[in-house]
């Protein structure tokens, strides 16, 4: 069967296993699209660009601080912070990627108006300004860096994210907030109940959807889980395609709960989280580290609640830090998309 031709199971619908059957047969890659933001997404596409070559990420658009909110505010751009941290992912090994990894990462320290602005940040709006396209402009970045993969922000305006938080008060500890903001919902000091997004309907990018609808594979997380995982569910034409795709879908837990958004959290909370935000999306695998899973029954229920089973593999790192190894994590990936 040709690759582009699209399996179906008896009743006509899709059928992922056989899709990625086909692909396997005629020597093609998997499709792989990696959502998120940040140190989650890059980890994320660290290790998937390990993996296949046909890799995408979608990438948040609602940063408001640092260099991102600065250009932001000043030229009306999508923020270009985590669509930097993504690119710098994908480069390669090699001393070129190494380089331009450093070069685009890089961030001014002075007393002037160039502190702490990141590099790539200025590139990628340059870009943007001198094409008047946002994707062609992180194309053009990406072909400059030898990335592994291509880079699509989620949605074509920048977004804000407002968060129910209960207890922003200790003195209150039952009443509801809203906090809008990603740094202000990041580090609040109440607990995050749930996020929307302003404007409530903003429109994402006909490639992402694109993406989406194609893959083989789409992976959710790690990363902060309401500031930059669930935000992609609550853009509607996005949700749509990633609850339509005939695509089988990850979920990459993370390590440790994060201050302010996500303190208490148990494994098992994500995906509670996540059905609440997202009920018809399906799950395939849950990957968590089995070294920070103490109860693995409830979190394989929560699993199954999502039509899913759970997967634990080593992938953090060796020294015990909370963050994903990407050699590991690769590995993990490479088991699961190609076992």
């Amino acid at each position: 069967m040709s690759g582009n031709t699209q399996a179906r199971d008896d009743s006509g619908r899709a059928d992922p296993d056989r899709r990625a059957a086909d692909a396997a047969e005629d020597g093609l890659p998997p499709r792989v699209v990696a959502l998120g933001g940040g140190h989650g997404l890059h980890a994320s596409l660290s290790a998937l660009r390990r993996v296949t070559t046909d890799l995408t990420g979608v990438v948040t658009v609602a940063d408001d601080g640092g260099s991102s909110g600065r250009l932001r505010r000043e030229l009306g751009v999508l923020p270009p912070g985590d669509l930097r941290m993504a690119l710098a992912a994908l480069c390669g090994d090699d001393e070129w990627g190494h380089t331009w990894s450093e070069v685009i990462q890089h961030r001014f320290r002075s007393e002037g108006e160039l502190h702490g602005h990141a590099v790539g940040n200025l590139l990628i709006v340059a870009l943007w300004e001198l094409l008047g396209d946002s994707v062609a402009g992180l194309d053009w970045v990406g072909q400059l860096l030898g990335a592994h993969g291509r880079v699509l922000p989620m949605s074509s305006v920048p977004l804000d994210i407002a968060a129910e938080v209960q207890g922003v008060d200790p003195a209150r500890p039952h009443d509801i907030t809203t906090v809008r903001g990603q740094v202000a919902c990041a580090s609040t000091r109440g607990r995050v109940r749930s996020i929307s997004l302003i404007p409530q309907n903003p429109p994402a990018f006909p490639q992402a959807l694109k993406a989406v609808r194609e893959a083989d594979w789409v992976v959710f997380g790690p990363g902060s889980w309401f500031t930059s995982v669930l935000p992609h569910l609550l853009v509607p034409e996005l949700a749509e395609a990633l609850v339509a795709t005939p695509a089988r879908r990850i979920v990459t837990l993370n390590l440790s709960p994060q201050r302010g958004e996500t303190d208490g959290f148990q494994p098992e909370t994500y995906l509670e989280v996540l059905a609440a935000h997202a009920p018809d999306l399906r799950v395939d695998v849950v990957l968590a580290d089995r070294g920070v899973v103490e109860d693995t029954t409830r979190l394989t229920e929560a699993a199954k609640a999502l039509g899913g089973r759970l997967v634990l593999a080593d992938v953090g790192a060796p020294d015990g830090s909370p963050r994903h190894d990407h050699e590991l994590l690769a590995a993990a990936f490479d088991d699961i998309i190609r076992g």
